[in-house]
């Protein structure tokens, strides 16, 4: 008798408990095929210390932890152990080592298709947001094929050459106040582009039906996060909500937080962490998109580290505690790491050369190199 009672006491305890603590979390779905997109994002910069002095700095948080998928990669150049961001971009965007300062060629100066490009052929909308000029090493790599980095005109006259969708960023004095006089404007819209820059607040913009859109946010570089710049959130919140309208057969996007760099090479960490707070605010609108879509693969990375940052002891936990010393005011070899999430996210997992990327991109959408 006092064992039939001793169930029926577990059976009311039990029966008593709290809904959440007997129903189990349930895995997240699993993602299967080709990805229909695909949004590339690259914090300029960005190593294992910059992302640790920006989740510090953010209550010990940053959206990069919701990816599933870690992996690293060597960032070494075909002519340095240390890579410049030319030749980094150039291998996510074409899977060819190069040398330093090379865009969009390999290293026998031989122009490269580039991801962008096969998207843009293979019909899916293409487009590149960033906090540089657009001329800049890292999104020049991905439309342009130059033999040096500082041909900025030069690459600006290649925008002509590819339709891509939709780009914003510095720059628009590579385009419109040149030393040759040209001035680009007329060529863009004569491929069917309307012209926008940071006097029009993007909610203003007014685009009609079929148009392409370039909107410059500079003359040069646009400001750092931290005099005032703003507009990237905004704009990648835009661009995907753009991009994803344009094309049934999905898109290519390429986002960079192009300025984590720049802090790195001012030595400035304060500089560095409110860069990549910001990246890190746009990384958790781009995964809320992927999460509910099901058919987007995001994959976060960097093309190199830069200033060789250290956290040092002393540290708390908030931004204006962190004891921070870099060894360089230049970039390092060190890997750099590679977060994923969706359709083909683990492919991106493990040790490999940052030529993959573009292998992985390819495979992961269906395109044909």
């Amino acid at each position: 008798m006092k064992g039939i009672r001793f169930i029926l006491l577990c059976v009311l305890i039990s029966a008593c408990r709290p809904v959440a603590e007997s129903v189990e979390t349930a895995p997240p779905a699993k993602f299967h095929g080709k990805a229909q997109n695909v949004i590339l994002m690259i914090g300029d910069g960005m190593g294992i210390s910059q992302i640790t002095a920006g989740m510090y700095s953010n209550y010990n948080r940053l959206n990069l932890e919701r990816c599933p998928v870690v992996g690293l990669i060597k960032t070494h150049s075909a002519s340095d152990l240390v890579t410049d961001s030319a030749a980094g971009a150039t291998a996510f965007a074409t899977g060819k080592k190069t040398y330093n300062g090379a865009i969009g060629v390999d290293a026998d100066t031989i122009p490269q298709p580039t991801i962008l490009e096969m998207a843009s052929v293979a019909g899916l909308a293409t487009g590149m947001i960033v906090t540089s000029e657009i001329t800049h090493a890292t999104p020049a790599s991905f439309i342009a094929h130059q033999p040096d980095r500082k041909m900025t005109e030069e690459i600006a006259s290649d925008f002509l050459k590819t339709d891509i969708d939709l780009f914003i960023g510095g720059g628009q004095n590579d385009f419109e106040k040149r030393k040759d006089g040209l001035n680009l404007f007329y060529g863009l819209r004569e491929k069917g582009y309307i012209i926008y820059n940071e006097t029009t607040p993007l909610h203003d913009l007014r685009i009609p039906p079929g148009k392409k859109l370039a909107y410059f946010t500079a003359g040069d570089k646009p400001l750092p996060k931290y005099q005032g710049r703003d507009y990237l959130p905004e704009a990648v919140a835009f661009g995907i909500d753009f991009l994803d309208k344009r094309s049934d057969k999905g898109f290519f996007m390429m986002v960079e937080g192009s300025q984590i760099d720049m802090g790195g090479h001012a030595n400035n960490s304060d500089y560095i962490v409110s860069e990549m707070i910001e990246f890190d605010e746009v990384i958790g609108k781009v995964l809320d998109f992927a999460e509910a879509d099901r058919h987007t693969l995001v994959i976060i990375t960097a093309d190199h580290e830069t200033g060789g940052l250290g956290i040092n002891a002393g540290s708390a936990m908030r931004q204006d505690l962190l004891k921070t010393r870099f060894t360089t005011s230049g970039h390092t070899a060190q890997m750099v790491p590679v977060f994923a999430y969706g359709p083909g996210a683990e492919a991106f997992a493990g040790i490999y050369e940052n030529t993959e990327i573009f292998y992985k991109m390819v495979k992961a959408m269906g395109l044909h190199p």
